[in-house]
């Protein structure tokens, strides 16, 4: 009975995929880009505006603006008092967050669909309105200081994670850390905030991105009624300065008393969908899926986890969602007793034969089977839906990328997944080890990956 019951998901999925979400897309006279994803099965409504900046756009010296000024958007403005933003959303039932990223800032709520005229209109007037005293700038800067406290001075993880990012860009600003350093972070003011504000807060630099129980034309209405009077800033995002060729490997090692595994890292840099073609991107995608994506049924997890148990865990992974050039990382656990050296020299055998020969057509049947799951999944989530079209159009590609992509992933074969295997470049790579303190006793696991 097993294989049957294996059968039906795996034909949903393939019958799922093939059916696009219902977008419908409009820009504003003021060069605003809306886009609205229908999906009538309850009478709720995700409400995103994005603008195209963040972390990798701030000027030199002031590590962490965009996301200081996130959390001053919360503030107010002359038409809603200081904490009035979010206390609205949830009087009206909703919840409402924000996030910040290397290329983009978010602001979102969950509200009823009988709602979205009310946080559009206070989304669109702390757009341009936004109202910040010296007081709550001060106040909101030691947040964002004991945030970085928390997640990252307290992670050695964390702390890892940035030492690799600082190392595999030596020159364009992805290798500053979103949150920002704190040395930076202690100078920020209320005069730096705003003037990031103004430069970047503007139609003509933001996505307004709508999924739920909507109707497109009364989504359009109520952005002109909204959004439309506000003047557009007519800057572009500024191009960035980009990494020199990188012509030899780098190597990091970095050692914490809390550490209780050590574990490796290796990041390459290679494009992403936006510095690269969507072809080489989705290869990319599938290769990270083969090589490490599925855990133990997967290249590394087979030969390293099951066939010679040197590891205990293993991964691969791609960011493709990028401005820039981006990376693609390994990582590998080594079981208890392994040398750390033998462990990267057997990671580099499965790569190497991979380069070489190739995925099977059962590790990429696995894997397509694996990534059209995800995006069958990332269907069926309004939230999900807008996260990435609002995403994909703030790095640079269109809603007909979107559409397009899990057709491109289909596509992907086994000669495409050997030649994106050697864009992994060994100049163009950092390995780094998390090790414990030399004379420390194993302490607590260390959890990495905390949303800021």
């Amino acid at each position: 009975m097993r294989p049957a019951l294996f059968a039906v998901p795996l034909a949903l999925i393939a019958a799922s995929a093939t059916a696009e979400p219902r977008v419908t897309t409009f820009t504003l006279d003021n060069g605003m880009e809306g886009v609205v994803i229908e999906d009538n099965r309850a009478p709720v409504v995700t409400h995103m505006v994005w603008y195209r900046v963040g972390a990798a756009d701030e000027p030199p010296g002031q590590s962490g603006i965009a996301h200081f000024l996130e959390h001053l958007m919360f503030k107010g403005t002359d038409t809603i008092p200081e904490g009035g933003f979010s206390r609205v959303v949830a009087e009206n039932g909703g919840q409402d967050n924000a996030f910040t990223s290397r290329d983009f800032t978010g602001y979102f709520q969950r509200i009823a669909a009988d709602r979205l005229a009310i946080v559009m209109e206070m989304e669109a007037d702390r757009m341009r309105n936004l109202r910040v005293t010296e007081r709550q700038a001060l106040t909101e800067r030691d947040v964002i200081l004991e945030e970085r406290s928390q997640v990252v001075d307290n992670n050695p993880g964390a702390q890892f994670s940035e030492l690799m990012s600082a190392a595999l860009f030596k020159h364009h600003p992805y290798r500053m850390p979103v949150i920002g350093w704190r040395a930076e972070m202690e100078t920020l003011t209320r005069e730096m905030a705003l003037d990031f504000y103004e430069r970047f807060y503007a139609p003509d630099n933001a996505i307004l991105v709508v999924a739920g129980d909507v109707d497109p034309a009364e989504v359009q209405e109520l952005a002109e009624m909204f959004f439309g009077h506000h003047e557009p800033s007519g800057r572009p995002r500024e191009a960035r300065v980009q990494e020199p060729p990188h012509r030899a490997a780098r190597r990091i090692e970095m050692r914490d008393a809390r550490v209780a595994q050590p574990y490796m890292l290796r990041q390459y840099l290679v494009p992403s969908r936006v510095s690269g073609d969507a072809e080489t991107a989705a290869a990319l995608t599938i290769l990270a899926e083969v090589l490490g994506g599925s855990g133990v049924t997967s290249r590394m997890g087979r030969a390293l986890q099951v066939e010679q148990e040197i590891a205990i865990a293993v991964a691969a992974f791609y960011s493709g969602l990028a401005v820039d050039d981006t990376s693609f990382g390994v990582y590998a656990m080594p079981a208890d007793g392994v040398a750390p050296e033998a462990l990267e020299a057997a990671v580099d055998a499965v790569m190497a034969a991979l380069a070489a020969e190739g995925p099977t057509e059962a590790e990429l049947a696995r894997a397509r089977t694996g990534v059209q799951a995800s995006e069958v999944f990332a269907q069926d989530s309004g939230p999900g839906l807008a996260r990435r079209f609002g995403a994909a159009l703030s790095v640079g590609l269109t809603v007909q990328d979107v559409l397009d992509w899990p057709d491109l992933l289909k596509a992907v074969t086994a000669e495409d997944v050997k030649a994106a295997a050697a864009l992994l470049r060994t100049e163009a790579s950092v390995t780094g080890w998390l090790k414990p303190a030399a004379d420390t006793a194993r302490a607590e696991p260390i959890r990495e990956g905390v949303e800021g």
